[in-house]
């Protein structure tokens, strides 16, 4: 079972009335596992960045009005390309046939559809995304379903979250909705697959495959000999003799 944990950071609410993606993070899970690749892209909007965006996100400060130059470690945003140079290598890695793992997925379907219609391709399908707020509000009615309470509630640490991100919202993410499906995959290990620059992480998908040689039993003969002795020994009822 394949699924893709999604995240984007937009300039606004709502793309009707001019809002933009700048930003996608997500990552492959398959059978719950991550298989260590990411895709992670920011977005040219092609329109300014409202400071209430600015102040979630911290992306554009080329963008604000009046724009400023970037400070250490804010991204900038009029030399990256626009929605409908990447929605090709995009839809390529969600593929047609995994579910999305996303927060609150109404609001990011909602902007991705925008843009795919605007890019002239097809939009995403309406039950394409597994919603891990509606599954919190289910799990824990009356308690608080923001990722950052999810975080505290089963223990993640999100301390590098000073922001909002993507692609680190996308790993969080990921360990939140094992969690919420029923606990945590051994060696999750989300954290050293993160790609910072854009595109598709292309680093070698592993999948489990059975062995081409079984391996030998450890088992002596002596051994084998004295288990053999000991069920001889529980007479004619012994349930090694019945199977």
């Amino acid at each position: 079972m394949r699924e893709i944990v999604l995240d984007t950071e937009t300039t606004g609410f709502e793309p009707e009335q001019g809002d933009r993606i700048v930003e996608i993070g997500a990552l492959e899970l398959y059978n719950h596992v991550p298989t260590g690749r990411t895709y992670h892209q920011y977005i040219n909007p092609e329109r300014g960045m409202p400071d209430e965006a600015f102040g979630v996100h911290g992306i554009g400060p080329d963008l604000l009005e009046p724009p400023r130059p970037a400070k250490p470690g804010e991204i900038t945003l009029r030399d990256k390309p626009v929605f409908a140079k990447i929605v090709d290598e995009f839809r390529a890695f969600i593929g047609e046939d995994a579910k999305l793992v996303i927060h609150n997925a109404s609001f990011d379907v909602k902007f991705l559809n925008a843009e795919l219609r605007w890019a002239n391709r097809p939009p995403l399908a309406k039950d394409c995304a597994i919603d891990t707020l509606d599954m919190a509000r289910r799990r824990f009615p009356g308690s608080p379903a923001s990722l950052d309470a999810l975080c505290r509630r089963f223990n993640i640490d999100n301390s590098s979250r000073t922001l909002h991100g993507a692609l680190l919202d996308s790993e969080i993410l990921a360990e939140v909705y094992l969690e919420l499906i029923g606990g945590k995959q051994p060696d999750f290990g989300l954290s050293s697959h993160g790609s910072s620059g854009g595109g598709v992480d292309a680093e070698p998908l592993w999948r489990p495959r059975p062995r081409s040689t079984p391996l030998p039993s450890r088992l002596t003969e002596k051994e084998k000999a004295a288990h053999a002795a000991f069920v001889e020994n529980l007479g004619d009822e012994a349930l090694w003799l019945k199977t």
